[in-house]
């Protein structure tokens, strides 16, 4: 992996991590996170999608995901 994908990673893993805690959840904090945590999912996917765009698309996914 190069140091955009392992950037992208860390990214993600840091928003999935600073996920707010169900019992603290208000609309506002969540909403906030939420558009931080989609916007690095997104960017994670588009850059896989560049690696390897064929993955998934004829043999589906790996047994281990179905």
């Amino acid at each position: 992996m190069d140091d955009r994908g392992i950037a992208l990673l860390r990214q993600l893993m840091s928003e999935v991590e600073g996920a707010p805690f169900p019992a603290e959840l208000d609309t506002e904090l969540y909403a906030i996170w939420y558009e931080h945590a989609q916007s690095g999912a997104q960017a994670a996917l588009e850059y896989l999608n560049g690696i390897d765009p064929a993955y998934g698309k004829v043999d589906g996914l790996l047994p281990d995901f179905d």
